[in-house]
């Protein structure tokens, strides 16, 4: 069976050359970079030379990076250190209704457990947030505004630049999971965002899984989520994971300034996509017609469940996602479709495709002859 993969947007396999450098590090450089002795100094050094070459991608101070296990992580040390940290000069909280659930349980739990009030602000048809909801969403007390770079489910890209720059005037933090903007966007420097702190994670842009960073603005310093050793310094306790972290250092230097995603050549691809979803009917496109990333078309089926009609896509061979992989198997409807105004019955229906780098105009053809009878099979199941 010929298979095709459309679930970039959940995970990328391994580069070549990023495995290659991470071999040394499971292998010969083994030590634990806190231990004072020859082989622990050396692993020290490793460690220090990949934090400079991540913030030299990032045009930041090395002490400005925190490695973490991914963008879960990220977003957790992000939202739960900032809070918790700054609370004692407010306790409001601003964040979107169409984050992954990786910062929006942070807000849940801050909200139901520890007495933080949170403003889950609206977005519109197609996903995106007005900053004039952001700037009159402000109080005095808010020290923390969460919004995503580009959303996992549907693609929208969202104003970022103008949104930091609004809580940078009124003094608030600013925080962006930028996970899956990375490698798909332009990039030039981290100030580009206008963020006190950024997520990424390494498994999106051909790196390993289990690998990610958070950059911090000097001089904010959450308050750490992982206790323990003062590893990090003293951010994210736990031994730092040698090869993982030059897996993301190696994964952004090639992929990141010159993305990996080259836009030029997926763009025609996904109109091809678009095309074919809009010939089929009860068909009907999610994804923005524009600002959206280049690789990422989504659709709602009208009359299917997007289990059903996962699971025909996969007997055609084709790999696709309802929309974030760390809700698979979830009976509950995709909350970004809910946000955009659709019925309940659509946002069941969710299929996201997500193309990448080894997707080929070969592909695109077979899904073209595939995709109407696997929506007709699933109607009709």
């Amino acid at each position: 069976m010929r298979t095709v993969y459309l679930d970039y947007n959940a995970t990328t396999p391994l580069d070549p050359g990023v495995r290659e450098a991470m071999a040394p590090f499971l292998d010969e450089i083994w030590g634990n970079p806190s231990s004072i002795h020859h082989v622990g100094r050396r692993a020290r050094a490793c460690l220090d030379e990949l934090r400079e070459r991540m913030s030299s991608l990032f045009r930041c101070r090395p002490s400005e990076i925190v490695f973490t296990s991914g963008g879960t992580e990220s977003n957790n040390l992000a939202i739960l250190g900032t809070a918790r940290k700054l609370q004692d000069r407010g306790r409001h909280l601003i964040t979107s209704s169409v984050e992954h659930h990786a910062v929006l349980q942070c807000f849940r739990e801050l909200e139901q457990q520890e007495g933080f009030q949170v403003t889950y602000l609206p977005v519109d048809q197609e996903g995106r947030l007005n900053p004039d909801s952001l700037k009159a969403a402000l109080r005095p007390e808010t020290i923390l505004v969460s919004v995503m770079a580009a959303n996992n489910e549907i693609g929208t890209l969202q104003p970022v630049s103008t949104l930091g720059t609004l809580c940078r005037e009124a003094g608030v933090c600013f925080h962006t999971d930028a996970v899956q903007w990375f490698g798909k966007e332009p990039f030039q420097g981290i100030d580009q965002f206008q963020a006190d702190l950024v997520s990424i994670c390494a498994h999106k842009v051909h790196g390993p899984k289990g690998a990610g960073a958070l950059y911090i603005r000097s001089p904010l310093q959450p308050r750490a989520i992982a206790l323990g050793g003062p590893h990090e310094n003293e951010r994210r306790a736990g031994t730092e994971n040698l090869a993982a972290i030059c897996g993301l250092v190696c994964a952004a230097e090639r992929f990141i300034p010159q993305p990996v995603f080259d836009s030029a050549r997926l763009d025609p691809l996904s109109k091809q996509l678009e095309s074919l979803w809009k010939s089929i009917p009860n068909c009907t496109i999610v994804s923005p017609p524009c600002g959206r990333l280049c690789n990422t078309v989504s659709a709602v089926v009208d009359g299917a469940d997007g289990m059903t009609l996962l699971a025909n896509l996969d007997l055609e061979g084709l790999c696709a996602s309802s929309g974030a992989a760390c809700a698979a198997g979830s009976l509950e409807p995709s909350h970004v479709i809910s946000c955009l105004g659709l019925p309940e019955p659509l946002c069941h229906s969710l299929v996201r495709f997500s193309i990448g780098r080894a997707t080929t105009q070969e592909d695109i053809d077979y899904i073209t002859a595939v995709l109407p009878r696997v929506v007709e099979r699933s109607i009709s199941a």
